[in-house]
Parts: C-alpha cells; sequence; structure tokens
C-alpha cells in the first residue's frame, strides 16, 4: 500500500459520506503467483493506522480467506465464461508478451478450439459501438474502446478468469453503484462496459465511475505497489506518524498544509459529487 492508495481510499470516504453510501473493501486475489498474506494483511494494517473506515467486506487477512477471496466467486466467473464461450464471443490466443511487443494477435483467424492447451481466451471487440460511462454530477462520457483495449483478454493462461472479467462480476454480485479509482484504469472502465454489454447486463450501466488524477513520483511517472519509498508499511518502519504521512501527501500534491486526517486530505482534491 502507498501514497497513492492512501488518496484513493481517502476520495472514495469522503464521497461515501458525502452521498451516505456504504464502502465495499474488494480485494483481487487470482493472480496467484503473486498473492501474499503479507500483502493483504498490510491493507488493513494501512487503513486502520491512517484511520480510514469502511463499512462492509472482510476485517483481517483471515476473515477475507474465509469468506471474501475471489477464490469463492470461481463459479460465477466460469458461468460468465460458458456464456461468452456458448456465444462464439470469445477466440483461443497462443500470443506471449514478447510477441505482442512486436507484432499485433491474429488468433482470431486461426479459430483454435478453446481447449487447447494453455491459451488465453480474448474477447472480440471488433466494431464495438460507442460506449457510454455514467459518471459523478450526473454527467456521462461517451467514448470508443482504445485500440490497446481492443480484443482483451477474459480468461488467463493459467485458467484462472482475468481482471477485467471478475471486476464486472463483482461489481453485479455486490450490487455496486459506484466504483472510483484512478484515472489510469479509464482504459479498463471502457473493457468492462464492453464485455457487460457482450454478457447481457444492463445493470452495469448504471453504476457510476469516478476517475480521480493520480499521484506521480519527481519523473512524472506514476506511483506503484513497488514504490518502496512511499510505502506506508516503509514509512511507519522510520517512524512516521499518520499526521505526517497525510502532510506528506498534501506536499505531493502541491500544497503546503500539515494535515491531521483523511478527511481533510479529502477536501484538497476536487470532485464533483453531485
Amino acid at each position: 500500500m502507498h501514497l497513492g492508495n492512501v488518496l484513493s481510499f481517502a476520495i472514495t470516504a469522503n464521497i461515501a459520506r458525502k452521498s451516505r453510501a456504504k464502502i465495499l473493501l474488494r480485494i483481487d486475489d487470482l493472480d496467484r503467483a503473486r498473492v501474499n498474506e503479507e500483502y493483504v494483511q498490510d491493507i488493513f494494517d494501512t487503513l486502520d493506522f491512517l484511520e480510514i473506515p469502511w463499512d462492509e467486506g472482510p476485517r483481517d487477512a483471515q476473515d477475507f480467506d474465509d469468506t471474501w477471496s475471489q477464490l469463492h466467486r470461481i463459479g460465477k466467473y466460469t458461468e460468465a465464461l460458458k456464456q461468452l464461450a456458448d456465444c462464439g464471443q470469445v477466440f483461443a490466443c497462443t500470443c506471449s508478451r514478447n510477441q505482442l511487443q512486436v507484432s499485433s494477435c491474429n488468433c482470431a483467424q486461426k479459430h483454435l478450439p478453446l481447449n487447447t492447451p494453455d491459451v488465453a481466451w480474448r474477447l472480440l471487440t471488433n466494431g464495438h459501438s460507442e460506449i457510454i460511462v455514467r459518471t459523478l454530477g450526473d454527467a456521462a462520457i461517451q467514448a470508443t474502446l482504445p485500440i490497446d483495449m481492443q480484443n482483451f483478454v477474459v480468461k488467463k493462461k493459467d485458467g484462472f478468469p482475468a481482471y477485467q472479467l471478475t471486476s464486472v462480476i463483482d461489481d453485479l454480485v455486490y450490487g455496486i453503484d459506484l466504483v472510483v479509482r484512478g484515472d489510469d484504469l479509464w482504459p479498463s472502465t471502457l473493457a468492462q462496459h464492453a464485455l457487460a454489454s457482450a454478457l447481457g447486463q444492463e445493470r452495469f450501466y448504471d453504476i457510476t465511475f469516478c476517475h480521480h488524477l493520480l499521484l506521480t513520483e519527481n519523473n512524472g511517472v506514476k506511483l506503484s505497489k513497488s514504490a518502496g519509498a512511499t510505502s506506508i508499511k516503509h514509512l511507519r518502519e522510520n517512524g512516521k506518524n499518520r499526521q505526517q504521512v497525510y502532510t506528506m501527501l498534501a506536499g505531493m500534491m502541491g500544497i503546503n498544509e500539515a494535515l491531521n486526517n483523511w478527511e481533510e486530505l479529502a477536501q484538497l482534491v476536487s470532485i464533483p459529487t453531485g
């Protein structure tokens, strides 16, 4: 958990409080090669340390494993993948990451069986119509799926459903009506709308999306999970208290002001809450 995550949490908590909504804490854990209980517990430790509230969802790593892990919803993801396969809306892809760096995927023309070993499934998105995304303040944005999101992966080569599919299904399962995420995930929002359309899930169009600006490092690159110097765990281990962390965040936003809590941080971010 790094400072950019904290900013997103603070914005979410602020919007929820103003709109009298409840916050559901969700954690993705289907990238099984990278799942680490220590990292999961760090989420709860960080939220507790910074006194950022949430209303529903797991309370610690054990509760997450027992009740809230995405592994408990594998059946629902599999059902969605079967629906896409039965309707001919996916194709098998053998491309590696290295191959995709030098050329585009043409696996749709190969018509490989979906049960071919070691293949990913990609959603056929060619010619997808304009997408309308509901946003805060009663506004709607019209957009088209970007080129790098055409025919995106819905099932990975390891057999697990991909992020875009699990995100859509989880939104629907939990009855989500507002999603708060960084600007960098705008292409994913568009991809998820395209996927919801392919699944015939019109309820997804009623979800409101809020995309906020990102914190960046000095070189302008967004903060990442590997940004050790800005991780809350690193800051805590080096003696930083809650107020110092929030003040540091304000400084990264160009504001020279001492802050005490997430409410004061959220007030520095201009987000419509209509």
